[in-house]
């Protein structure tokens, strides 16, 4: 059993994608594995906003999640949105299953600013573990160091760590997969 399965949707670099599994596995100390899933996201698609709906998208990936995993992310390079925002960066579903992030609004070429990737595939680390410590039952956090604090703007996410804070990881310890996972067998 692979607790994460991480999920392309439409390109994303194979670099990109080892890069998020290897993150992954270190903060949440649980296998990962990158499951390479037909995954077609043009039901979320959104033509009068030229965005995808992150919450359908959820469903999708739903959909193609099998008993052998415990937590599936979707990451894309597409515009997500939900119906009462102009854009997210990701969406997870508060202790699922499902969680979906994206590159699109962290670029800063979007702002007018030099493409810098190195800058994006860490933004994309942080919004990867901030969604998937949702699915875990994490919620925001106060502490504007610790990667479950919400951000609005790309910038923002700069300034966060990538990890949880102390608070938040003990927490995330004391649920039920991470006591599983790390039980003498």
């Amino acid at each position: 059993m692979s607790p994460v399965a991480l999920v392309p949707i439409g390109n994303v670099s194979d670099k990109l994608l080892q890069r998020l599994e290897k993150t992954i596995r270190e903060i949440f100390r649980l296998p990962v594995s990158l499951l390479p899933l037909p995954t077609d996201p043009a039901l979320a698609y959104d033509p009068y906003r030229n965005q995808y709906n992150s919450t359908l998208l959820l469903s999708v990936l739903l959909k193609s999640k099998t008993d052998r995993q415990a937590k599936i992310l979707g990451v894309t390079e597409y515009d997500l949105f939900v119906p009462v925002l102009s854009y997210v960066f990701g969406e997870a579903q508060l202790n699922g299953a499902a969680a979906v992030v994206s590159s699109f609004r962290l670029k800063p070429e979007l702002y007018g600013l030099p493409a810098q990737p190195a800058l994006v595939e860490s933004r994309l680390e942080k919004e990867a573990v901030h969604e998937l410590g949702h699915t875990f039952g994490l919620i925001h956090c106060n502490d504007t160091r610790c990667v479950m604090h919400s951000s609005s703007y790309a910038e923002e996410i700069d300034f966060k760590d990538k990890s949880p804070c102390s608070s938040c990881l003990l927490e995330l310890l004391s649920k039920e997969l991470f006591a599983a996972e790390r039980s003498p067998r």
